[in-house]
């Protein structure tokens, strides 16, 4: 009997299917792989299993029985646990004390409860034991542990509320190696104790080593399921990624001009080390790595939006630049795109005229006041430019679709007199349709001089858009790879694959 059942899962947003048909099934002490590229579907699914998202069809059985799970409540009872990216402990308590937090022993004295602290501690110390930690002292603080010992107590918590299915979100993302191979023991011990493990990870070699099978998802549904003893990584890869459809991008610049940006030992502690590289005029620079390799980070800094972040020397366009502050990189003719467009992008009461202009409002102030009819004026003319689709210049920002907001995003940098644009996923949310658009634009804004900094994790997107694309993988580049290089060739480096990929 299979330890999970989901079967036929089905999942829409606006009609747009997200989930088709989708069967995923994990055993009894079975560590399965949920892989998939960005948009594939994994945390939809994963969301539908913990409660947070209702499917539209199909069943979820545990242990033989169906079960209805609407709410994470229902998860819970149903013995599932998600352990998300970022480890989620109480630093200010104990470490018994965050492993019972759900369910305090209590004992009676005097017709008084009071929380039995003996028990709670034994009951700690032997599921540490079970773990492979029974030298964590279940009194210590959890905020003096490390990461690596945090996420066991996390895990040590599900336990105790009698997990049967774990579900792993890149739970390495943020570990040194040493630290991932004690996790990769915890696993171990959670497979002979019987707890199935569903584990996400675009660290393929961590998938080979721990896994009893892989399943893929592609454009929301089952790409391939696999006995991951029998398998290669070449496969694996190629299920992932698919056929890249050659014509959602634009022929690649064979006009690219001289250096405009270089940048030469960039750092920041935990995140990034020695990072060097150059931009030039005209030319699309991928800069691709996986979940924690440091990528978001890489912009940003360059940006000035990273306080720690530290440079041996910069330049732009041969002139000496200090990323210091977003308002200098804007003086220096620096424009950025963040890839949260609705936290960080965009304000979603105004209008698209006042979101387009806001960067360069002081260019329209006419004494005291701002000058709306200019602002309407080239606000009607990059909407028009831009193919920007909404009912006029008016029209409040948080009503478009995320294509035409990302539109938004970048026509407000056309206002200035930048020659550097830096994009962090730039397609992230964005239909078919709309990301086709939006590639062609920033190949024609490459095209009219501008250098273009595209940070992405989509593999196919940096293989598909990109002149040249340098690798991150644990803040370091690990390869720059021409514009030829095809995606498999950007995962693989990414991922530590050995074999070929090209």
């Amino acid at each position: 009997m299979s330890r999970l059942e989901m079967r036929g899962i089905d999942k829409a947003f606006a009609g747009v299917p997200v989930l088709r048909n989708v069967d995923f099934v994990v055993g009894t002490g079975e560590v399965v792989a949920l892989l998939g590229a960005n948009g594939a579907g994994k945390s939809t699914l994963v969301k539908i299993l913990s409660g947070v998202y209702a499917r539209d069809a199909g069943t979820i059985a545990v242990d033989g029985t169906v079960r209805r799970i609407a709410t994470p409540a229902d998860a819970i009872a149903a013995g599932i646990r998600l352990l998300p990216q970022e480890v989620s402990v109480y630093p200010e308590l104990s470490i018994a004390e965050n492993i019972s937090i759900a369910n305090l022993p209590v004992h009676r004295r005097f017709g008084i409860a009071s929380t039995d602290r003996r028990l709670m501690r034994r009951r700690a110390q032997e599921l540490l034991t079970t773990l492979g930690h029974a030298d964590l002292d279940p009194n210590r603080l959890v905020g003096s542990l490390g990461l690596s010992q945090q996420r066991v107590v996390e895990i040590a918590r599900a336990l105790a509320g009698e997990a049967r299915v774990l579900v792993m979100d890149e739970p390495t993302a943020a570990l040194a190696e040493a630290e991932a191979e004690q996790l990769f023991a915890v696993i171990e011990a959670l497979r002979r104790n019987g707890v199935s493990v569903i584990y996400i990870s675009h660290y393929l070699d961590e998938v080979f080593r721990l896994t009893d099978r892989i399943v893929v998802l592609r454009d929301g549904e089952v790409a391939g399921n696999f006995v991951t003893a029998a398998v290669s990584h070449e496969t694996v890869l190629h299920a992932m990624l698919g056929r890249v459809v050659d014509e959602l991008y634009p022929e690649k610049s064979t006009r690219i001009g001289a250096p405009l940006l270089s940048v030469v030992g960039l750092s920041q502690p935990g995140c990034l080390r020695n990072v060097s590289f150059e931009v030039a005029a005209g030319e699309i620079l991928g800069v691709f790595g996986l979940v924690g390799s440091g990528i978001e980070r890489v912009g940003r800094a360059v940006f000035g939006a990273e306080s720690a972040a530290r440079v041996t020397s910069a330049s732009i366009a041969g002139q000496p630049y200090r990323p210091s502050t977003p308002r200098a990189a804007v003086r220096a003719g620096i424009g950025f795109v963040a890839a949260e467009r609705k936290r960080e992008g965009l304000i979603g009461m105004l209008s698209v005229r006042e979101n387009i202009t806001a960067p360069f409002l002081g260019r329209f102030v006419n004494g005291w006041q701002v000058d709306t009819q200019a602002e309407t004026r080239d606000t009607r003319h990059w909407i028009a430019a831009l193919g920007i689709r909404c009912t006029g210049p008016e029209q409040e920002i948080r009503l478009l679709s995320g294509g035409n907001q990302q539109k938004v995003c970048l026509s407000r940098w056309m206002l200035g007199s930048i020659s550097l644009l830096i994009l962090e996923e730039p397609t992230r949310g964005v239909d078919l349709g709309a990301r086709r658009e939006i590639y062609r634009l920033i190949r024609q804004l490459s095209a009219d001089g501008l250098g273009v900094v595209v940070v992405s994790s989509d593999a196919e997107e940096v293989a598909g858009l990109a002149d040249r694309t340098i690798v991150l993988r644990h803040g370091e580049i690990v390869a720059v790879l021409p514009g030829s290089a095809s995606a498999s060739a950007a995962l693989a480096a990414a991922s530590q694959t050995t074999g070929s990929a090209a």
